[in-house]
């Protein structure tokens, strides 16, 4: 994997045209990158996110970010009530809580 800006790329190998390729995988807008050795591969990455950056920018739109952190998340009422009233029992908000139970998963 590879990381710049926020970004992340996950870079194939193909034996059969001999080039890596790769591709930003937390944004929804496709942003692809290619080159024929590591470090080529690195440089096409981060040119491709700054590439990315400023054609949003050129037509006045905002550059998709990667996360911000914020994401909806819909659940059954009664599952919604259960882990409510756990919150609530070991005394942290809903969100806290969720977010420590997550992240202890990961």
């Amino acid at each position: 994997m590879l990381k710049y800006k926020g970004y992340t790329g996950f870079v194939e190998f193909d034996d059969e045209a001999g080039i890596f390729h790769g591709e930003v995988i937390d944004t929804r807008d496709v942003i692809t990158f290619q080159g024929t050795s590591v470090e080529d591969i690195q440089i096409a990455f981060r040119d491709s996110i700054d590439d990315y950056i400023e054609f949003c920018a050129e037509r006045g739109e905002k550059s998709d970010k990667p996360f911000s952190g914020k994401f909806v998340l819909r659940l059954p009422p009664p599952i919604h009530h259960q882990i409510y009233l756990k919150a609530v029992k070991s005394g942290k908000s809903l969100n806290k809580w969720v977010q420590e139970t997550l992240e202890n998963a990961l």
